[in-house]
């Protein structure tokens, strides 16, 4: 004989031959020594040292057990007291009646949306049961679900099953870029050679036809820029080019923006940055600039002496018409000679004022 004591806060469990007998409450025992007794705490897990399905068809023990039993693609998260304590994958799980409250919350993992009610504080400690996606402020998403689209997703957390299904997320950033087109070599009209850089301001309209419909949207944006930019630049000389390189901004958006938007982008601004020539185009242009500048001068200072001619002829007729305005002048003449004289000497023969009268003044 032995002897079995069963606490207040114990359950026992008496198998003879691995056949269920009964269930112990508190209390002393006494047993034969080819009957086998099992302690457990109350409330605690039930590990059977026999079949479980053998145990279950006894009452007394499935009065005494909570049977929890998960599938294949189910989960269940097992709450001590309403606090999470663990996660319970595909199998039956038996745990005493007693001191601690249970409480087991089951889901179906065998598709990938997850209730939006569901904790989110919750869903961060399942990263073995989870997927988690960031959308950025400033990008939008696309769900891609077993190779179809199915929604686009803006900018938040989400979280979804894992399980077998497949799940992609493109992203792209919907703020204003720049695509920079640099050191193109493009022929002008007249053959010139020349070297630009170019930049093309854009903005992702339609994220489905961007991401899902086209393949590496930014590459195609960057052909069809060149495409526009050397239609625009052969048709000009290098004289025109230069004079018209603001109005490339309104070429290029008016006539990419209808293939440019097949891409799911719309342009808000370009232009060209810099015009770079070859180092003999450069000294050509130099000479030219040159003598253009000289042939201004020339034209500038004839002009000034047609003008001076013309008003010292002006001034000629009216002192030729004038008497008074003759004197005047003539003492104006006067008057900047002697300024320049330093000593005037006379003789003694004769009044001084009569011979300075004779200096200065016309018979």
């Amino acid at each position: 004989m032995k002897k079995v004591r069963v606490n207040i806060n114990q359950i026992g469990l008496v198998l003879k031959n691995d056949e269920f007998v009964e269930i112990l409450s508190t209390g002393v025992y006494w047993f034969f020594k080819n009957e086998q007794v099992y302690i457990y705490e109350k409330g605690s897990q039930f590990n059977s040292p026999v079949d479980l399905n053998q145990l279950m068809q006894n009452q007394e023990v499935m009065d005494a057990l909570e049977i929890v039993e998960v599938g294949d693609n189910e989960i269940v998260l097992q709450f001590e007291d309403k606090v999470f304590k663990c996660v319970l994958t595909a199998g039956k799980f038996a745990y005493w009646r007693g001191l601690r409250n249970y409480r087991f919350d089951k889901y179906d993992i065998s598709k990938i949306e997850i209730d939006a009610v569901f904790d989110r504080q919750l869903l961060t400690r399942l990263s073995n049961f989870v997927r988690t996606y960031t959308v950025e402020s400033y990008e939008k998403g696309l769900l891609i679900v077993d190779g179809k689209f199915v929604k686009i997703l803006e900018a938040g957390t989400y979280y979804w099953w894992k399980n077998a299904i497949s799940i992609q997320v493109a992203k792209t950033d919907v703020r204003q870029l720049q695509l920079e087109v640099s050191g193109q070599e493009i022929l002008t009209k007249d053959k010139a050679t020349l070297r630009l850089n170019f930049y093309v301001q854009y903005q992702v309209a339609d994220i489905e036809k961007a991401l899902f419909r086209n393949k590496e949207y930014e590459k195609q944006l960057y052909i069809l820029m060149q495409f526009a930019l050397r239609e625009y630049v052969g048709g000009f000389s290098l004289d025109e080019l230069l004079d018209k390189k603001d109005l490339v901004s309104e070429y290029v958006i008016k006539n990419a923006s209808e293939k440019v938007a097949d891409l799911g982008i719309e342009l808000k601004n370009a232009g060209i940055r810099d015009i770079i020539l070859s180092g003999e185009m450069k000294d050509i242009m130099n000479q030219v600039l040159v003598a253009e500048k000289k042939a201004q001068a020339n034209i500038i200072m004839r002009r000034e002496e047609t003008a001076s001619m013309r008003s010292l002829l002006n001034t000629a007729k009216l002192m030729e018409e004038n008497e008074t305005l003759w004197k005047l002048k003539e003492m104006e003449y006067v008057e900047k000679i002697a300024d320049k004289i330093n000593t005037i000497s006379v003789s003694g023969n004769g009044q001084i004022l009569d011979q300075l009268k004779q200096i200065f003044v016309k018979n």
